[in-house]
């Protein structure tokens, strides 16, 4: 079992590792990325019967902060391969649209009816640079619909943002969904009416 912060929950410091080489061993991952802090826990992903590696693996820190230094030392490379590390997402955010692509922009639903743009900027810009902040408005009243879209420089902090289960702005919680454009949405085979919306709001 492993030893950790309960303030720093497993999910937060575990990082997927993919685009492994068929050479890569348990130990040649572990020796590159403990260049970054302790590692807690190691594994390339094998099928059951052939015990080959299935390119894939994760690796889970000591702390979030070692993750975040991991990330910023990107490119990777391990036996000649370029890997493609994305922090580890949740079983029941797993299925939601989009959480396997590299996207800079979010969905911030239920947004308080006073939040200003400062109040999402002071709340997001924690987790990386800030290019745009857009808090959609009704056309003709000028209120707040309810809902804004961030984009950052760098999809590693939308993927920083996504795993945390919770966000509270102006002391409302919010839900945070990945923006994605109908290119992408089609790549993900996604239906969903809501999601739909959001994508008809970023390209219109």
């Amino acid at each position: 079992m492993e030893d950790h912060d309960p303030k720093e929950p497993v999910q937060l410091r575990k990082l997927f590792i993919g685009g492994l080489s068929f050479e890569t061993t348990d130990d040649s991952l572990r020796e590159h990325f403990e260049k970054w802090g302790t590692l807690k826990n190691f594994v390339i992903m094998k099928d059951p019967q052939t015990k080959l590696s299935r390119s894939f693996g994760f690796v889970t820190y000591s702390c979030v902060e070692q993750v975040d230094a991991a990330m910023c030392a990107q490119p990777h490379k391990v036996d000649k391969h370029v890997l493609e590390p994305k922090r580890s997402i949740s079983k029941e955010k797993y299925v939601k649209p989009g959480v396997h692509l590299t996207v800079k922009k979010i969905f911030v639903g239920g947004v308080k009816e006073h939040t200003e743009e400062y109040n999402l900027r002071y709340y997001f810009e924690k987790y990386g640079k800030i290019e745009t902040i857009e808090v959609m408005e009704d056309r003709q009243s000028g209120k707040n619909r309810g809902f804004a879209f961030v984009t950052f420089d760098d999809h590693d902090t939308v993927d920083k943002i996504f795993v945390q289960k919770y966000h509270t702005i102006n002391e409302h919680n919010c839900e945070v969904k990945m923006a994605l454009s109908k290119q992408e949405m089609q790549s993900t085979g996604s239906h969903n009416v809501e999601v739909d919306l959001v994508i008809l709001q970023i390209v219109e």
